[in-house]
């Protein structure tokens, strides 16, 4: 991000009604258009949970996010670039049971329809290229996803710092800002399950999270560092697990350790692997890649995959 430019973050929402796709739209009150639901982020904030707090402000729906479907760039009135980053998103039965939506001064009203109608109704070209690339996902069946995240742990204390094992270096004051400015991060993917390697710098950087979530940390030494160095890792049991079970989860472990699980998943998918792979496992401490796999096609293979930095 530079401060050349306005972001912001949104997201393409969808349902299926009698087996039928639709698209949600809002009709905003002050510019009086249609467009797709977005909004500017927030100080402190990371893209992907800017675009789950704008549907939920503007719709009252609260989504998890699916595949990222592109990005538009315009300018405004005041010559700054703007730059909307969006994401596929389904909205459940129950999210919409529980929308707390009413008409008000930013937000006239809220309408599903379909694909067709949407690129008659939408008011900007720029939305138009967004539901383009919406709709390649569903002519190729893979619109619904889940996520397998790969997390490298928050900073961590030096080992020149450190006179105890090396699986038991803390984080930093740093590190523990990131393990807490991840959190909403991680929830915007609908992340419900949480592996980790039970070293303390990756068991702390998950800490928030789990407490967040309300849910256990599985721990286990097979993702960590010291199995990675000593050659008995068992990186492929724990993602084909997570594979299998086709629920959003994230997988914390060490920076050596983050290519052979991105590997692991390619591979248990069926995936080519290329350098994009080493791209997503070249992380700082706190960031994570989101690697989206079909949920209802697991020929498919990686269906998209994107890295998020910390700011802190």
């Amino acid at each position: 991000m530079t401060e050349k430019a306005v972001y912001a973050a949104g997201a393409v929402v969808w349902r299926l009604v009698d087996g039928k796709l639709r698209i949600l739209l809002i009709h905003r009150t002050k510019y009086r258009d249609v467009t797709l639901p977005k909004g500017k982020v927030d100080p402190g904030e990371m893209l992907a949970e800017t675009a789950v707090r704008e549907v939920l402000e503007e719709t009252g729906i609260r989504v998890a996010l699916g595949v990222p479907v592109g990005v538009s760039r315009y300018h405004l009135a005041s010559r700054k670039q703007k730059v909307v980053h969006y994401w596929a998103a389904e909205a459940t039965d129950e999210a919409i049971r529980e929308s707390t939506f009413v008409p008000n001064r930013e937000i006239a009203a809220i309408e599903w329809v379909s694909v067709k109608k949407a690129r008659a109704r939408l008011s900007y070209p720029v939305d138009l290229e967004i539901l383009d690339f919406f709709t390649h996902l569903v002519d190729d069946g893979v619109l619904r996803t889940f996520p397998v995240i790969a997390l490298r742990h928050g900073k961590a204390l030096p080992r020149s710092e450190w006179d105890g094992a090396d699986a038991a270096r803390p984080l930093t004051e740093r590190g523990r800002r990131q393990a807490e400015s991840i959190v909403g991060p991680l929830r915007a993917f609908g992340v419900r399950k949480i592996v980790t390697s039970d070293a303390v710098r990756c068991v702390e950087t998950v800490r928030p999270l789990a407490r967040s979530l309300d849910r256990k940390l599985t721990k286990t030494g097979r993702i960590s560092q010291d199995a990675w160095e000593d050659d008995t890792a068992d990186l492929r049991a724990v993602v084909g697990r997570r594979v299998r079970a086709g629920k959003p989860a994230v997988l914390c472990s060490h920076g050596p350790v983050l290519p052979g699980l991105l590997s692991e998943i390619a591979l248990a998918t069926g995936t080519i692997q290329g350098s994009y792979l080493s791209s997503a496992a070249d992380l700082v401490p706190g960031a994570f890649s989101v690697v989206h796999l079909s949920a209802t096609n697991p020929g498919s293979g990686i269906i998209a995959i994107e890295s998020h930095v910390p700011k802190v």
